[in-house]
Parts: C-alpha cells; sequence; structure tokens
C-alpha cells in the first residue's frame, strides 16, 4: 500500500498542473493514418501506393472511413482522467467494435486498456498477440497488402496491462505486449495450438503484487470490473505469473471464470480467441463506480461476490470444526453439555471485535491492554495477525462475522471489504498518514456502507515523540515533511513508528462502536427468536 502515495500527492499538487494542460482527445483514425502504424521497409512501389491511400483516406473520408473499413484497426488516444463527455458511461471506449480490429482506450491516468477483434493468436516467444484480418472485413486494405510481403504488419499497438500507467518506476518493470494485426496470408505461420470459443482478458500480476492493497486495488478490482460481465465465460491469461497468487487468489478466479488461467511467458502453445483484452479497467481506490458499470454493481456486488467465493471453502471449515467440538463434547455429562450451550449463546450475543495485529512498524504497543478494555465493555475480541500466507477464507470469515474492526493505517486494512455493510471499521491514523488514512481506506469503507471512524493520534501516543523536540515539524507539522517527498513519509511515519493508544481517549470511540453494535445484535437475536 505504501507505494501508492505518490499517485495522491500527484493529485493533490503537480496534478492540476498537469490537467490544465491537458486536452481531451478522442480520435478515430483508418489503419493506413494510424500514429501507431508500424511496418518493415516497404518497396517503392508498396510505399507510392501506401501514400496514395493515405491521401485518399485524409481527403475522402466517406468513403474509405466508413464502418466497413474503419473496423480493421484503429484506436482511441485519449490523455484525460475521466471519460468522454459525448460517450455513454457505461459504454467504454472500444467496447463495441468490428471483427479485424484492434482498438485502443488510452483515456485513464490509470490504465491502458486495448481490444482485438478476430482471429486472435498468442505468440508468448515475441511477446505479440496477433490478430489476422479477413479479406471480408476490408477490400481496400486487402487489396494493398496483395502488394505486400505476407508478413507484413498492418498495425502495431504496444501496452503494458497493469493499472499505475502513471508511476513509471513500477510500470519500467512490467511485461510489454505487441498487439500487431498482419494479413490473413501470414497466418500460416502461426497455427492454432489450442483452439478457445471465449474471449481472452491478458493482464499482469508484476508490479506491487505481495502486498495486500495492490493485490486488490490493482488486481482483482480491476479484474472484476473488466470480466464480471462474461459470466464466467473468458480465460485470464497472466503475464509476470505467479502459482502462488493463482492459489491465494483461486477461489475469486473460480467464480470469474470456468477455464483455467494461461501462463503468457511460461506456455509456449499458440492459444486462438475470438476476442481478447489486454489491460484493465480500474475505477478508484478499492471501489467500484456504478455509473461506469453494466446493470450499476457497486462495491457492494463486489462484496457479495467474495461472499460467494469464499462461503463454499468456509462451510467446510465450519463443518469440519463441529465434529471436533462433537467429540469433545460426547465426553461431557448431559449437564455439562447444557452448561456449555448456554455458555456459547451467551457468547454470541457479545458483539465481535476483530483486531487486525501489526508487528514492526505502526503496532499498537499496549494492544493487551487495549484488549482488556474492549472486554470489560462487553466486546468478545480476536486478534488476528494477518501474513502473507494467511488463508484469505479465514480472514474473511473473522470479519464476516464481526461488528466492529480496529487496526492501525496500513495495507492490512483493505480487509474492510470482508466485513458487512453496517458494521464498524476504526482506523488507527498514525502521524503522518491522515490524508492516505482516508483516501485509501476511510473514503471507500464509507462507500461501501461501513460506519467509519477514524481516530488521529496525538503527537504523545506516537514513539515519535520520544525521538524528537516537541516542537520539531515532525511532530507539530507532518503535513509539511511528507510534502518533501515520498521516502520522508516513508522513513519517518511509515517505517518507524509505533503508537501507544490514550486508552481514555480511545475509549470513547469504542463505546460508541459498542452501543451501535449491541443494538444490532440484540435486534438480530429479537428477530431470530419470534
Amino acid at each position: 500500500m505504501v507505494h501508492s502515495y505518490r499517485y495522491h500527492q500527484l493529485k493533490k499538487g503537480d496534478r492540476q498542473h498537469v490537467e490544465e494542460e491537458e486536452v481531451l482527445l478522442s480520435s478515430l483514425m483508418c489503419a493506413a493514418s494510424s500514429g501507431y502504424f508500424n511496418r518493415t521497409r516497404p518497396k517503392l512501389f508498396t510505399l507510392v501506393i501506401l501514400s496514395l491511400l493515405s491521401c485518399c483516406l485524409i481527403l475522402s473520408p466517406p468513403l474509405f472511413c466508413s464502418s466497413s473499413t474503419s473496423s480493421l484497426s484503429y484506436s482511441f488516444d485519449v490523455e484525460s482522467d475521466g471519460v468522454a463527455t459525448n460517450v455513454n458511461a457505461k459504454a467504454y471506449l472500444c467496447s463495441s467494435i468490428s471483427n479485424g480490429t484492434i482498438c485502443c482506450d488510452r483515456s485513464s491516468m490509470r490504465s491502458d486498456v486495448c481490444v482485438m477483434k478476430g482471429d486472435v493468436r498468442t505468440h508468448s516467444a515475441s511477446s505479440s498477440i496477433f490478430l489476422f484480418t479477413s479479406r471480408n472485413n476490408n477490400s481496400v486494405m486487402n487489396k494493398v497488402s496483395s502488394l505486400v510481403d505476407k508478413d507484413e504488419e498492418l498495425h502495431h499497438e504496444k501496452i503494458k496491462p497493469y493499472t499505475r500507467k502513471w508511476e513509471t518506476s513500477v510500470m519500467d518493470s512490467i511485461d510489454e505486449l505487441g498487439l500487431i494485426a498482419k494479413t490473413e496470408n501470414s497466418r500460416i505461420n502461426h497455427h492454432c495450438d489450442v483452439m478457445h470459443d471465449v474471449p481472452a482478458v491478458f493482464f499482469s500480476t508484476g508490479g506491487y503484487t505481495g502486498n495486500v492493497y495492490h493485490e486488490f486495488n490493482d488486481g482483482i478490482l480491476p479484474l472484476y470490473i473488466t470480466s464480471q460481465h462474461f459470466k464466467k465465460k473468458v480465460v485470464f491469461v497472466i503475464l509476470d505469473y505467479h502459482n502462488w497468487w493463482i492459489m491465494k487468489y483461486g477461489n475469486i478466479l473460480s467464480l470469474l471464470s470456468d477455464y483455467p488461467a494461461i501462463d503468457f511467458s511460461g506456455d509456449k502453445k499458440t492459444h486462438c480467441f475470438p476476442e481478447a483484452i489486454a489491460g484493465l479497467r480500474i475505477h478508484d481506490e478499492l471501489t467500484v463506480d456504478p455509473s461506469l458499470m453494466q446493470e450499476n454493481k457497486s462495491i457492494i456486488d463486489f462484496r457479495n461476490f467474495l461472499d460467494r467465493a469464499y462461503w463454499p471453502r468456509i462451510k467446510s471449515m465450519i463443518k469440519g470444526e463441529e465434529r471436533g467440538a462433537q467429540k469433545k463434547l460426547e465426553l461431557k455429562a448431559h449437564s455439562s453439555k447444557k452448561n456449555l450451550k448456554q455458555v456459547h449463546e451467551a457468547t454470541l450475543k457479545k458483539p465481535k471485535l476483530v483486531i487486525l495485529s501489526r508487528n514492526g512498524s505502526r503496532a499498537i504497543t499496549n494492544e493487551n491492554l487495549l484488549v482488556k478494555m474492549a472486554e470489560e465493555i462487553g466486546f468478545r475480541v480476536e486478534v488476528m495477525r494477518p501474513e502473507p500466507t494467511t488463508e484469505l477464507a479465514r480472514i474473511y470469515r473473522a470479519l464476516n462475522s464481526s461488528e466492529v474492526m480496529i487496526g492501525v493505517h496500513g495495507a492490512a486494512m483493505t480487509h474492510f471489504l470482508f466485513m458487512k455493510p453496517g458494521s464498524v471499521f476504526i482506523q488507527v491514523i498514525p502521524l503522518g498518514t491522515e490524508w492516505a488514512a482516508d483516501a485509501y481506506y476511510g473514503e471507500p469503507a464509507r462507500k461501501l456502507g461501513l460506519k467509519y471512524i477514524g481516530y488521529q493520534i496525538l503527537p504523545r501516543e506516537s514513539s515519535l515523540y520520544d525521538k524528537y523536540d516537541k516542537n520539531d515539524p515532525v511532530l507539530r507539522d507532518p503535513r509539511s515533511v511528507s510534502d518533501k517527498g515520498w521516502q520522508y513519509t516513508k522513513s519517518i511515519y511509515l517505517d518507524n513508528q509505533n503508537v501507544r493508544l490514550n486508552l481514555g481517549r480511545f475509549q470513547r470511540r469504542l463505546l460508541r462502536a459498542y452501543r451501535y453494535s449491541i443494538a444490532k445484535v440484540n435486534s438480530r437475536y429479537h428477530l431470530q427468536s419470534q
């Protein structure tokens, strides 16, 4: 998550200047005049023919750039962080194209998305996807292509299918895909090893994958946004493929696709598809924008989707635990069984509080006292320490059954997505993280329907209070320190700060959460008893 600060610092400052200079462009370009047109050195005669054709295309667009001819290859090159005003918000650029077409939507500051439709074939050796055009699609271009070499490129796009387009440092590590349109004559050298009758979605699990915030924000949510409308009839082709990622998110992937994911670099076979989407669409931090989705799907729909994904595994966990508990009960007397049942029912009537505990930086150093105070207030408390190897279904089960979650600002706060709408999320906000805490977790949590409480610590509650002079800007004016750059924020506030809660001050928030939660629990049990 920590890497995310850079984009939003740009949004607050430098990006204002960028936006003033950017002009919204939306141009439909036929293949011969495309800015991405790429070909080998042609013969003189071929060059003359293509030059004449280009002039005709420019001078007579109604004749040559009709819907039938422009379907060969075109691209939208829009450098804006929003949807073009003359485009239906629910109909993305390139969402509806003709066979034999490559179309790229470069309108978002966060990601590019390209669509290829027709005879699409993979070629992992050259990190390319080929589109072989049919003569029936474009008679003009096929007349030209018959005069040039058989393996001539008609159109060439490039894309890095990762959702942090604005962040050069990480995008430099992402593999690039070539999207190349060729004549049908050249497909003889690229026969299909595997035929698919459903579309493919190409994306990368490189970059910041390994950090749960980025795995959801940059990967899982955009994958849901891009592919859920296919109703599982889609194949995922992954660049920077990781077996551990497939295992970690297998429950989710199996609910988005009926087919096994393909390792683009590792699988040398030629896979053929009727359509391919390269890149993922992303809306905002950890959310789904209903205005950009078919059927107005929202982040609550995504949360319900997670529920369907994880419940089969959770049910198997519960059954296993029940079998173990039953064996223990059989060893007890009947009266003991009755007492245990009464204790169990009394426990369940207490609202559940989950504390997501941290080791290392940004840990709550008096966490044991926090647990004791919460129990005295009336909560049943569960302390979780999620590790990268912790099964997500276990975390989901714990938070899905909780009324309140407490955690210190950091990537683990992403798990608020596992809470039911109407639950309480208390985020402890260390010095220097105020803006990011709300932008990355507070506002998205509110969109999910959670009761969000941001607990901004005071300088005395920070371990930095013992390291710096009381008038030092680190304590007195954290924003001025963060404005110096990402490295200052990371080295001072993220990597070298712990929290010792003022329990008297924090108790007021906890009491408010308890009163709200106990009312919910009592209402639930009242309904169940009727």
